[in-house]
């Protein structure tokens, strides 16, 4: 619920709360798939609205990357023992908010190659961590894009990334049990963002965002390296 929420209000963040939380109550392998299939959906509802925006020519090597990396990352997901995955996904998400919050200037995510290297790094980290958007991020602030222009961009890469990491690791078999509190979730999660975007302040939307996923990375961390 939180995830939806916060992704309604800045375009992104989901997977960077959800995947956490999934992966210690489902597993690494299950937590993934099921936050993939959710920030799809999400996606594809906040799309519904912008996609007139979406820059074609910018998303493009974005997405063609992703796709070429996210076999890989499933590959890696499927073989690594589940303490090493906790481990590693926390490491990757705690990485990538840090340096989301720096709002880090990186001379390898401008222009087209950095399209592609963000989109690569993007669809590796989605497929095997289920967070792929913060690469995309990292591309979007060397870019110069502003958070109008970087939403509904974000949201078509959310939506193609995700759709390839689920065919490549199946629809989770998952009973009524877990899917319907998790639709449940998602719905008044998007409802609450909704509500809320015209009153919560951009900046301290992102700070939450940021701060949940953050504890959420080192929780998992944590407890993966506990397991070895």
């Amino acid at each position: 619920m939180m995830g939806a929420s916060v992704q309604w209000l800045t375009g992104m963040g989901f997977a960077l709360i959800a995947v956490p939380a999934l992966v210690l109550v489902l597993g690494p392998t299950e937590g993934v798939v099921l936050a993939n299939c959710g920030a799809g959906a999400i996606s594809v509802v906040g799309l519904a609205g912008g996609w007139r925006r979406v820059r074609p020519r910018a998303m493009v090597p974005l997405v063609l990357a992703s796709a070429c990396t996210v076999p890989a990352g499933t590959w890696v997901a499927t073989r690594l023992p589940e303490p090493v995955l906790l481990a590693g996904m926390g490491a990757l998400v705690t990485a990538a908010v840090l340096l989301v919050m720096r709002g880090a200037q990186v001379p390898a995510l401008r222009g087209a190659k950095g399209a592609l290297t963000a989109g690569a790094v993007g669809g590796f980290m989605n497929s095997s961590a289920g967070v792929g958007g913060p690469p995309v991020s990292l591309y979007a602030v060397n870019a110069g894009w502003t958070v109008r222009e970087f939403v509904p961009n974000a949201q078509f890469y959310g939506v193609m990334v995700n759709a390839f990491s689920v065919a490549t690791h199946g629809v989770p078999r998952l009973g009524g049990s877990v899917w319907a509190p998790a639709v449940a979730g998602m719905a008044v999660g998007a409802a609450m963002g909704k509500a809320l975007a015209e009153r919560i302040p951009e900046k301290t939307a992102r700070l939450l965002l940021l701060s949940l996923a953050l504890a959420g990375g080192l929780t998992t961390m944590a407890k993966g390296l506990w397991s070895l």
